[in-house]
């Protein structure tokens, strides 16, 4: 990279994603003011966050796997001028139906997450590119924190042009800012988008979803809702299918179903539908009027502020997690947050007649949220290779998109049965049920993740030592270096890596260096050089001969020339 780039990538890889979240929610404080200005109901004003979030989680695994490619710096300054295309259409004086496409426009940045996470992990040195990796995963949640209050303000002043013109702006500096800063890929990478999964995956996103957003379907026509959840499922199957099929996958399927990333994964889903549940439940009450017999009444603007402590202390659980997972590891991390969140439901649910334990409950929720995202790329990242980064985060970012969907439909939902008849507003006790119903989430969620710190302890503890089978006395560790002279095939190289990572971590390898920075001397070369670690020599030569490396070795063929040893290291 350029100097110039070098210093500006940090403050990018923050910045980017920070905006395209904060602009994606900007349909949630202007839902009101949109029915007003363009004389719509508010059920077709609310597609106006709708449809941001479903292109974003249309887009996000197909920017994920051109992220992983070559042309990674195009794909992200394309991305960011459809965003700000996006953003002009919803300034412009144009009819009800220009301002939705350009909110889905827009939502198509949402996409942007993991590709800025395989930037700082093929641009930054190790340490630093996790907590880089853990900000951008906080950032993307309290972005919504940051661009509330602020619409809300700049519609209640100006009108709702106004609060889409802050969004025009700031997405144009993005654009600037990626064009300034954003480094090429590394050589050596290619992807091919599977056209065939996108498409089914597309599909079956968008029913999973809009049966997510459209509550009145199921209470009118459950027959027919049933029936598309059952195509939905039957999509998904489809494309699990495809995707085991492809050379190219759009997702690598093989790699989600390594025990420590589905894990992580169903903890997002089932923590997702937990944080949103809450997040919906707490805004609902404080706008909810005096009249309703509870509530606060607040406006658009001051119910935007109690966003503030989740914002605050998201970000702030989001910069100490990647110190203290020097020492915890990365599944209690996720369990402890999921606690914490659980801790914000019980809070809601016990005490909510005074503003203060509203304010209280959101910053516990932010802590908890914070903490649970800068976690979870750690989780998945340590048994992902570098040139796969985008395309599993993207996976997760549709894993946690459905969740957040799901969680804000089961609030209305709970809201809505609590309703009773001719009133406009549901029960104080429909509002303690759903917060009942988010702990038991919670506690899934910190069951799955205590049983992927488990597995993890029972399995690859990198601070155990083996031990001599005769004399009982520490073993040698052991050691695979690995010199890549020449790679003639990077296609071939691309299908070793998703083979070879699960093979080598389900042995107990743990991967020390993978194509750093190499300084060579004397008759040393610098090439890309890869260092993995074993427990024991004999670990090391088993893991070699094992049948998943095995069959990852069929995959390299002859697309690599490489020097690979087998070393034993010092007792």
């Amino acid at each position: 990279m350029a100097r110039s780039q070098a210093r500006l990538l940090v403050p990018a890889l923050i910045f980017i994603p920070l905006v395209v979240a904060a602009v994606a929610s900007l349909g949630t404080p202007l839902i009101t003011s949109v029915a007003t200005s363009f004389h719509v109901s508010l059920g077709s004003a609310q597609w106006t966050l709708t449809v941001a979030l479903l292109s974003g989680a249309l887009a996000t695994p197909v920017l994920g796997r051109l992220g992983a490619g070559p042309h990674r710096r195009a794909t992200i300054l394309a991305t960011l001028a459809v965003v700000v295309a996006g953003s002009t259409l919803t300034v412009l004086p144009l009819p009800f139906a220009w301002l939705l496409a350009g909110r889905a426009a827009q939502g198509v940045g949402l996409g942007l997450m993991a590709l800025m996470m395989g930037v700082a992990r093929d641009h930054l040195p190790e340490e630093r590119s996790a907590v880089v990796i853990a900000l951008i995963s906080v950032v993307s949640i309290i972005g919504a924190g940051v661009g509330y209050p602020l619409a809300a303000l700049l519609a209640e002043l100006s009108g709702v042009r106004a609060a889409y013109g802050l969004g025009l702006v700031v997405t144009a500096a993005a654009l600037l800012t990626a064009w300034r800063s954003m480094p090429e890929a590394p050589e050596g990478r290619s992807a091919h988008v599977d056209v065939a999964g996108a498409v089914v995956l597309a599909t079956a996103l968008l029913l999973v979803l809009f049966l997510a957003g459209e509550r009145n379907l199921w209470s009118r026509h459950l027959a027919v809702a049933a029936g598309l959840a059952v195509v939905a499922v039957v999509l998904l199957c489809v494309w699990t299918v495809i995707e085991l099929r492809s050379t190219t996958p759009l997702v690598d399927v093989r790699a989600v179903r390594h025990p420590a990333v589905a894990g992580a994964n169903v903890a997002m889903f089932v923590g997702g539908i937990g944080m949103y549940l809450l997040l919906t439940l707490i805004t609902r009450y404080a706008q909810t009027p005096h009249g309703a017999g509870y509530g606060f009444g607040l406006t658009t603007f001051v119910a935007g502020l109690v966003l503030i402590p989740f914002s605050v202390l998201g970000f702030v659980a989001g910069k100490l997690t990647p110190r203290v997972r020097t020492r915890i590891a990365g599944p209690l991390l996720l369990a402890g947050s999921a606690v914490v969140v659980g801790g914000g439901f019980a809070l809601f649910a016990a005490a909510r007649s005074d503003l203060a334990e509203l304010f209280a409950a959101m910053g516990v929720l932010g802590l908890g949220v914070g903490g649970f995202s800068a976690a979870m790329p750690g989780v998945i990242l340590a048994v992902t290779s570098t040139s796969e980064t985008s395309s599993a985060m993207s996976f997760n970012y549709v894993v946690r998109s459905v969740g957040y969907s799901l969680g804000s439909a089961i609030g209305g939902l709970f809201l809505a049965a609590g309703t009773g008849p001719g009133h406009l507003f549901p029960d104080d006790s429909a509002f303690t049920t759903a917060a009942l119903v988010g702990i038991g989430a919670m506690v899934i969620t910190t069951l799955t993740s205590l049983a992927l710190a488990r597995r993890r302890s029972s399995g690859t503890n990198p601070y155990v030592r083996s031990t001599h089978p005769d004399t009982g006395g520490s073993m040698p560790k052991g050691y695979w270096v690995s010199a890549y002279r020449t790679i003639s095939d990077p296609e071939k190289l691309a299908a070793y890596n998703k083979l070879a990572g699960p093979a080598v971590e389900s042995a107990g390898g743990r991967i020390l260096a993978r194509g750093g920075r190499v300084v060579a001397h004397d008759a040393g070369i610098a090439e890309r050089t890869v260092l993995i670690e074993f427990d024991s020599f004999e670990q090391a030569v088993a893991a070699h001969e094992s049948a998943a490396y095995q069959e990852a070795l069929v995959a390299l063929s002859d697309g690599v020339e490489r020097d690979f040893r087998i070393v034993e290291g010092i007792d």
